[in-house]
């Protein structure tokens, strides 16, 4: 098979779909590798790194998304990717539909094989391909947040840890999954006064017996929502259902109950966010102020970390890689239905069933494909 990356080009996104280690793997499997020249730079992986693993460096993206058979990309495809994919061919990547109906209609369109990361799932039930992602984006919020709480940044001025003889900043991170448990870890390291709340009698309970006093734990109904985050100095929006958009669980009439200077950080905004206030920002202008309280809603948060995502992404992402380019994507799948899972669009249809909901979008379930 003939297997392409491109440079990412959404705003200050410097991780990449294969890392030379990656093409190594592939070509040592018989496959092509064709990556765009300087793809690998935002990583420290240079051309000459993707040639020496036996890859083609070719200049432009167009030639790739005309050569392979499979695209294997980050983040989701901008219109200008998207106008170049073709019937047939394989996507491999972070897509995020529920929330933008523009990519979908366009992926459709397109007659791609259209393979999302994010619901890719295990045996337990997990979602393998996101879990790096979260673990760096809920570690990273932390940072944010401490940063957008400094008077400089528009924030209360106000430390986490505290200091001796002052009380550290409150935390409530909404949802206990990998991105929640990860906030915590590192807002309690740090020395905040955190509040985790979730759902799951089965979540609170093993968030409990983890962090024992370094962190409280509250379930999480409309009472006890509005009362922690009109506490808090930092609130991290950390829910997640798998493929569907985010609920919308802190509405703008709470926002007049918080401090002023108070932060939110929307680490579920590639899900439309779960903040009603929120709306996708970048690097470049990663905050802005609603109701003199701050929002901090950067849409590929792992990107400035990009070496660190880009291993830990291919970490998980290779071995489907190479079952998809050995077998094809239908034998793959019918091999493993967790990779069938992954499956989000096919020959024009929707066949993930939360994004055909989220859409108001035809479903065909995503057996069809492959029979």
């Amino acid at each position: 098979m003939i297997v392409g990356t491109v440079r990412e080009i959404k705003n200050h996104e410097y991780r990449v779909g294969l890392t030379p280690e990656s093409v190594h793997e592939l070509t040592a499997h018989g496959h092509s590798i064709l990556v765009e020249t300087g793809a690998g730079e935002g990583i420290g992986a240079h051309d000459a790194l993707y040639e020496k693993a036996g890859a083609q460096i070719v200049s432009g993206a167009e030639e790739i998304f005309a050569s392979a058979d499979m695209i294997v990309k980050v983040k989701e495809p901008q219109p200008q990717e998207r106008a170049m994919l073709r019937p047939g061919q394989i996507l491999y990547t972070y897509l995020h539909l529920a929330p933008d109906p523009e990519q979908a209609r366009d992926l459709i369109a397109s007659g791609a094989t259209c393979i999302a990361y994010e619901t890719v799932t295990d045996v337990n039930g997990g979602l393998p391909l996101l879990k790096p992602m979260s673990q760096v984006a809920g570690r990273m919020s932390i940072q944010a947040g401490a940063t957008a709480l400094e008077k400089a940044h528009g924030g209360r001025g106000v430390l986490l840890g505290g200091v001796p003889g002052v009380l550290p900043a409150k935390v409530a991170v909404i949802g206990g999954g990998v991105v929640g448990f990860n906030a915590a870890q590192m807002a309690a390291g740090l020395g905040a006064d955190v509040t985790i709340l979730d759902r799951d009698p089965q979540v609170l309970e093993r968030l409990g017996t983890h962090f024992e006093a370094r962190a409280k734990t509250r379930f999480s109904n409309r009472a006890n929502l509005a009362e922690c985050v009109a506490d808090a100095d930092l609130v991290i929006g950390a829910v997640l259902i798998p493929g569907a958009a985010a609920p919308k669980l802190v509405t703008a009439a709470m926002l007049g109950t918080m401090k002023k200077g108070a932060v939110l950080v929307d680490v579920a905004i590639d899900q439309g966010g779960c903040f009603e206030t929120s709306h996708a920002t970048t690097h470049d202008e990663p905050t802005y102020v609603v109701d003199g309280i701050v929002h901090y809603c950067v849409a590929n948060m792992p990107g400035a970390v990009a070496r660190t995502s880009t291993y830990a992404l291919n970490n998980v992402t290779l071995p489907h890689t190479l079952r998809i380019a050995d077998l094809g994507w239908k034998d793959a799948m019918r091999r493993d239905p967790h990779l069938l899972a992954g499956l989000n669009i096919w020959e024009g249809q929707v066949t993930y069933a939360a994004v055909a909901q989220a859409l108001g979008l035809p479903f065909r379930p995503a057996q069809d494909a492959i029979g």
